[in-house]
This record gives C-alpha cells, sequence and structure tokens, in this order.
C-alpha cells in the first residue's frame, strides 16, 4: 500500500505524475472495525467497477484533540490503523495532520483542490455517519449536492447497536472483550514496544516484558491470561508465532510498605517457556480472559504463590501443557 503524508506530499506527487482515478473513503478509522471495513469493502467494489486505485484518507491523531482540547482514548495507533488497511485491500493512504489550516477548509474546497484535483477522485464511499471540513459540513448529501458521486455505506449492527469506535471503547473499559471483538471482527490487540521494568519479576521467578503501549486504551487493572505475538520474530512465511502468557495490568503494588510504581499503569507480560531477549522489539497482545483483580501483599512469598496460581490458571485456559 502506498502512503502519502500531507497535502504539500499529495500535491507534489500529483504534479510529477498522473494520478490514476480514485475511489474515496475518509474518516479516523479508528480500530478499523465491522463498520469501517464495510465501507472499505465497498470502495474496493466501486474502484474495481471504475478501474480506480481504493483510497483512505485518514488523520495522524484524533480531529478532536484540536476541536476539544481532548481526543477519545484510541483504540489503534496510526501504524496499526495502516497495517489494517492494507490487509482490508486499500491501495493508497493519505495521512493528514489535522490541523488549523485543514480545519478552516470548507468541505467543498477541500474535496474539489485536495481530493479532485490531486488524488483525481472519481466517486466516495462514505459512512452514514461521516462530516468532514469547515463546521463538519462535508456530509454525503453535501456532496451530492455539488454533483459528486457517492455511496453511503450504512451501519453494521451488532445485538441492536450500530458498531462504532465508541461502543468498543466502551467494552474494553468494561473489560467486556467478547462484545468488543464481535464489534472488531477480531480479538481485542493493544501493540506496543517491551521496554525494561524494575526486574522484580525476574528476581522472583516469573520475569516480565513491560510494553509501552503505541495508543491509550487498555482493558481495567488486573490480571488477565493474554496471547502475545513478536513480529520482529516471523518465521520464513512472514507469520509469528503467539506466546501464551499473564499478564498484570496495574501500579505494581506488590508488597505492603511499598511505594506505588506509578500514577500511569503499566502492562507487564509473563510468558510461558521462553526465556529470550525481546528488549526493544514490537509486540501485540491479545486479551483472553479476565483472571482477577490487582493485589497488594503481605509478603514476597505471598506475591509468588499468586502468580504461580494465576500462570497455572491462565495455561488451563490457554491450553497451554
Amino acid at each position: 500500500m502506498r502512503i502519502t503524508s500531507g497535502l504539500a506530499s499529495l500535491h507534489q506527487l500529483a504534479a510529477e505524475t498522473a494520478n490514476k482515478p480514485s475511489v474515496i473513503s475518509i474518516g479516523v478509522f479508528d480500530g478499523v472495525h465491522l463498520g469501517h471495513r464495510a465501507i472499505l469493502a465497498s470502495n474496493l467494489r466501486r474502484a474495481g467497477e471504475m478501474d480506480a486505485v481504493p483510497t483512505v484518507v485518514t488523520f495522524s491523531g484524533h480531529p478532536k484533540e484540536l476541536l476539544l482540547g481532548r481526543g477519545p482514548r484510541t483504540l489503534t495507533s496510526l501504524d496499526h490503523r495502516l497495517d489494517l488497511f492494507a490487509q482490508a485491500g486499500i491501495e493508497h493512504t493519505l495521512v493528514l495532520d489535522f490541523n488549523d489550516g485543514l480545519r478552516s477548509k470548507s468541505a467543498e474546497e477541500f474535496v474539489r483542490e485536495d481530493l479532485v484535483g490531486a488524488l483525481a477522485a472519481k466517486a466516495f464511499v462514505l459512512g452514514f455517519d461521516s462530516k468532514f471540513g469547515r463546521d463538519r459540513e462535508g456530509t454525503p448529501e453535501r456532496l451530492e449536492s455539488i454533483g459528486l458521486d457517492v455511496e453511503v455505506v450504512g451501519a453494521v449492527r451488532q445485538g441492536g447497536r450500530a458498531v462504532s469506535s465508541t461502543a468498543i471503547r466502551e467494552a474494553v473499559s468494561l473489560g467486556d472483550f467478547d462484545s468488543a471483538a464481535r464489534m472488531l471482527g477480531r480479538p481485542v490487540v493493544v501493540h506496543g514496544r517491551v521496554v525494561h521494568g524494575n526486574g522484580l519479576g525476574a528476581r522472583i521467578g516469573f520475569p516480565t516484558a513491560n510494553l509501552d503501549l503505541d495508543h491509550e486504551l487498555t482493558p481495567p487493572i488486573g490480571v488477565y491470561a493474554t496471547r502475545i505475538t513478536l513480529p520482529d520474530r516471523a518465521g520464513k512465511d512472514g507469520i509469528a508465532a503467539p506466546l501464551d502468557g499473564v499478564t498484570n495490568i496495574g501500579h505494581r503494588p506488590t508488597v505492603a510498605g511499598e511505594p506505588l510504581a506509578t500514577d500511569v499503569p503499566i502492562i507487564e507480560v509473563h510468558l510461558f517457556d521462553f526465556d529470550k531477549d525481546i528488549y526493544g522489539e514490537r509486540a501485540a497482545l491479545e486479551f483472553v480472559c479476565y483472571l482477577r483483580g490487582e493485589q497488594r501483599f503481605a509478603s514476597v512469598d505471598e506475591l509468588k504463590l499468586a502468580i504461580a496460581a494465576d500462570v497455572k490458571r491462565a495455561a488451563a485456559l490457554l491450553g497451554h501443557s
């Protein structure tokens, strides 16, 4: 998939090469859930019919960060979204910073100058609730009124409720992985990089990998049965085998009398039957099942017993011998 960053790069590219016509979908697409995937699938179908390039216009951050001063806690990082677009068959993504300049552009100016002018937009495939441009005037109806070819994709529903990023954030925040996975069309996974912790796990026989996440949303504080995938360790087929483990999300209270490690929850993953150095590597962590809440223990020995019980239960739930 080709990725173009910013309108300046887009216009420079358009000046240098004759762009093939595009079918365009616009949005943040946080989570790339079933509703988003319905839009992407319709985009691919229309692009095939028109001999055009299936194209997504998305944003590096959430527009609400500028509009409201604070955006929602994101389900997916930009890199993860781009990977999911590529997996869906999108051939070109334009990534824009939502800044004051873009905010002040009218929807018609944005569409005519940038999308039709530089991307050679031939048609648009938009969600039923799509709104963009100054004062959010860029609705499907508005684009149709200025003579553009627009297809509107309706809501995808699960359990009588429209699938949305907001609904998925709510489910993940509550630890309702089944509902979130049904709306995502895939398991609940967080992405990040392995970083150094305080080393206590290794000292008591349960070494952990700490994750620094690329995005903000995590499940509630507690202990979980999990599977982790390390893309840097993919085999010749390009696939990395998932590794079973148990994960603690919390403030690392460990033993009574010690101060909390941080105000921000820490993600610590203990992997079964794995002792390789993975510091600095990328990681995708799938949450399979909630085990218990985070606890504060009277001694290190009590902590070790609790972790051993967590490991045993998680291994059974994951089918790990």
